[in-house]
């Protein structure tokens, strides 16, 4: 606007007859006046030089302000209206919202840090279950299992074939007293127990390895007791501690292992005949008496006599009890589900029964196979015939009498090795009574 409003006044001021002032159009003016004032001056005087003086000076005249400056536009003078004051309502309700859009945005927050927490404890469980898992390994569980052996039998002669043996294997023993003299023992570690997180618990089974003539000492021992209805024991008898053992733990399993080293006997009965002979030699017991013994040792204190020549056999009844205690967390583990027979995974033979039902003929398999002397051809026939446990238990109930019911399986073909026989009256008896009895302590055999 403003380069429009000086080409118009320099076109005016140079074009127009100077002598002429009625016929120049009017000009706009600004406020004063000072178009006008710019205008005439020129007029005046035609010089470039005069004329940029007289702008100056009409300039100054005019308080400062340039003549050529744009006009304000219109309004600008005028104050503009004032904003709407809210009110305290408004006001109160605009930060209750806020408020309330901050707390539901902390919610989220909680709620996502709430799950991520519970994902990761859950994560923290899964992986603490698989070493777990993984720590129960008859492989694994075998390392964390410790030998004791009492020093006593170290005296023995033969005793060092089992601490080589025990070395070669690699396998953890200690040589420290032991409550009962002359026995060998077990301790397992257990991770995540104790005040360091680890702990130890003793094994249950004992080994109490006993030459010929102390086995003779506790057995005289035994009769005495027995014959005078008391406990009286000997106080240099291996059957007090041994007594004492047991009361003090129920659980234990003591295993008594006779060596006689100087003996040329290969076999447990040559080893009872030599100790027959020996205590009636000795003592003068005869076999009614020492075999009364036996008995009670065995059945009233569950203790079990194993007769051995030599120290290897004790070192490879040592080695097989190790390795049976390294296999038995893990078919204990195995062994807690309610149906063992429909456990998930290959290295049990288990079935898994999906939600459409789809598993449970081979559950039902399973459950057959679960009789002793049932093989699978022998189930699988069962199983065909009568392919649910209900079908079975309604064929069952048609029958009249009690013989038919026993002999409802006897004339199924079982299909074996390109052969066919039947099943026989003896598994379809068993049959009948597992799933028919109301006796929980019935034997099926």
């Amino acid at each position: 606007m403003s380069v429009l409003r000086r080409a118009k006044t320099w076109e005016i001021s140079d074009s127009e007859d100077e002598t002429d002032p009625e016929t120049k159009p009017d000009l706009p003016c600004d406020e004063g006046g000072q178009t006008a004032a710019v205008s005439t001056t020129l007029k005046e005087d035609q010089s470039p030089d005069h004329k940029s003086k007289t702008l100056s000076e009409t300039k100054i005249k005019s308080g400062g302000t340039s003549a050529l400056s744009p006009p304000r536009p219109q309004g600008a003078g005028t104050p503009s209206p004032a904003r709407k004051r809210r009110s305290k309502e408004e006001i109160e309700a605009n930060r209750q919202k806020a408020r309330e859009r901050k707390e539901a945005r902390e919610r989220q927050r909680a709620a996502r840090a709430r799950e991520k927490e519970e994902r990761r404890q859950e994560q923290q469980r899964r992986r603490e279950a698989a070493e777990n898992l993984k720590s129960l390994r008859p492989e694994n569980c075998l390392k964390s299992l410790t030998v004791c052996i009492d020093p006593a039998l170290l005296q023995q002669h033969g005793s060092d074939i089992l601490l080589d043996t025990l070395a070669t294997f690699e396998w953890a023993f200690s040589i420290e007293s032991q409550q009962l003299p002359h026995s060998i023992t077990w301790m397992r570690d257990l991770p995540w127990q104790g005040e360091d997180g680890k702990g130890s618990v003793e094994e249950e089974q004992v080994v109490l390895v006993l030459g010929l003539n102390d086995f003779m000492d506790m057995v005289i021992s035994v009769k005495k007791m027995l014959d005078s209805e008391g406990e009286e024991m000997e106080a240099g008898s291996f059957l007090r501690p041994l007594w004492e053992c047991l009361n003090r733990d129920v659980k234990k399993v003591v295993t008594v292992l006779v060596t006689d080293s100087q003996s040329d006997y290969r076999t447990q009965a040559c080893g009872v005949h030599l100790l027959h002979e020996t205590l009636q030699f000795r003592i003068g017991m005869d076999r009614l008496d020492i075999e009364e013994v036996l008995v009670y040792l065995q059945l009233c204190k569950n203790i079990s006599l194993v007769f051995l020549d030599v120290w290897q056999e004790v070192t490879n009844h040592v080695c097989a009890v190790t390795k049976a205690l390294s296999k038995r967390p893990f078919k204990l583990l195995t062994e807690r589900a309610e149906l063992p027979f429909c456990v998930d995974g290959s290295w049990a033979s288990g079935v898994r029964v999906e939600r459409d039902g789809s598993g449970l003929i081979q559950v039902w398999n399973k459950q057959i196979q679960q009789l002793n002397r049932v093989s699978p051809a022998v189930a699988s026939a069962v199983t065909t015939a009568y392919p649910s446990p209900q079908l079975l238990l309604q064929a069952y109930q048609s029958l009249g009498s009690e013989e038919n019911r026993k002999g409802l399986l006897a004339d199924v073909l079982v299909k074996s090795g390109g052969k066919e026989r039947r099943l026989g009256p003896e598994i379809s008896a068993r049959v009948y009574r597992c799933f028919t009895a109301q006796n929980p302590q019935l034997v099926l055999d």
